[in-house]
């Protein structure tokens, strides 16, 4: 057991968390089971070191990081190493990696049911169902998922402001006070342009490559993440990755279903799945119109944020599908989103209208209901606000 806390202590004195990430204060950290799941690459493992630093002393015993990638677990099932944690006066055990614990679920309940003051924060891919293909977690886990950086986190970063949330409704009732606040402070548009490049993934920090980091990560979401949680023979990934790449280079439209099937060799029921699993992955979004979802036909296909573009070479995206990806992601945070008719507006919680386009396609667009994300300039007015902005609303 030393040996584990040696590492715990040198892992959160040495970690780095340039930004505080405001799902640190959505949790309900009274729950004893707390599961964060998130893509590759978006700080899982840092979101668990910052609890600890956050709460307990370095070398207080009481809180412990393990990480499933340790072989000594392959031996040693979860409920047995907690049973030793908790009779050592151990009650807070941050798991990170926990699918890789075979029966995870199982011993994840048995640690609930036979340590009664022992509270469990696990982190695991975007993959897992917590609640749908595992059961006997459904009633005890509190479950969160945590997101690349946002806009406003990212330019917090860049430039050592703080910036707080705004909520969609108050930045469209509010917009120019909080415009006119943030453009007192910085010009956002060199970031976001920055942003939409590599600003989504904490990775664009490191030294290395981002392009080649961001393409390590995403083979990891289908090689490991889809194959080994959703349990699929390993001769299928090659159908999994064709897939993604046609959807990804097709651009944001409709999919054609039967055609990607016939592509890749497979059924239209397969395809559907494989889509689910990419967009589990957090690889894509898929979109459908007000009142329907999967298993239905999506109304389109998106990849899941617009950093993903820049590994997806040699090909040259059109602004226009960047900026429309962005404006998905964002909203998909707190919000539902659908597409409604062929002019590519967006539909929010089923009632706000929204278009992304630039300043000067305003004016031929009209002025009904329809709110105009604009993304050229820091412009906005009555029905229109600089597309930035909404980078704001997590």
């Amino acid at each position: 057991m030393e040996e584990f806390y040696r590492t715990h202590r040198y892992l959160v004195e040495n970690f780095n968390a340039p930004v505080r990430r405001g799902l640190m204060d959505e949790v309900d950290w009274s729950a004893r089971m707390i599961g964060i799941k998130g893509t590759r690459g978006v700080g899982k493992t840092t979101f668990l070191l910052q609890y600890a630093k956050e709460r307990f002393d370095v070398n207080d015993h009481r809180c412990l990081y393990i990480n499933m990638n340790n072989f000594y677990f392959q031996g040693r099932g979860i409920a047995d190493f907690a049973g030793d944690f908790y009779r050592q006066g151990g009650r807070v055990l941050l798991i990170d990696q926990v699918y890789k614990q075979f029966d995870w679920s199982r011993e994840l309940r048995r640690c609930y049911d036979m340590y009664p003051k022992l509270k469990i924060i696990f982190a695991g891919s975007s993959v897992m169902r917590l609640k749908k293909e595992n059961p006997e977690l459904g009633e005890i886990v509190k479950s969160y998922n945590l997101r690349g950086f946002s806009f406003r986190e990212y330019l917090n970063l860049r430039t050592g402001l703080d910036f707080r949330f705004v909520s969609l409704d108050d930045a469209l009732r509010n917009r120019e006070h909080i415009i006119d606040d943030i453009l007192s402070k910085v010009d956002p548009m060199p970031y976001f342009h920055e942003y939409v490049k590599h600003g989504f993934y904490p990775i664009f920090m490191e030294h290395d490559d981002f392009k080649e980091n961001l393409l390590k990560s995403m083979n990891m979401m289908t090689e490991v993440d889809i194959l080994m949680i959703k349990q699929i023979e390993l001769k299928y990934l090659t159908k999994i990755k064709k897939l993604f790449y046609l959807l990804a280079t097709a651009g944001p439209v409709a999919p054609n279903i039967s055609h990607l099937a016939e592509e890749i060799q497979t059924s239209r029921a397969t395809v559907m799945n494989y889509i689910k699993y990419l967009a589990d992955a957090r690889l894509i979004n898929i979109i459908y119109p007000v009142g329907q979802k999967f298993p239905k036909k999506p109304t389109k296909v998106m990849l899941h944020n617009p950093n993903l573009y820049q590994a997806i070479i040699p090909i040259d995206f059109h602004q226009q599908t960047q900026m429309e990806t962005f404006f998905v992601n964002t909203m998909w945070k707190d919000h539902k989103v659908n597409q409604t008719g062929k002019e590519q507006f967006y539909t929010i919680d089923g009632e706000k209208h929204f278009k992304v386009c630039t300043a000067r396609d305003i004016p031929r667009l009209g002025s009904n209901g329809t709110i105009y994300c604009q993304y050229s300039d820091n412009s906005y007015g009555p029905k229109t606000i600089p597309l930035w902005l909404l980078g704001f609303v997590y």
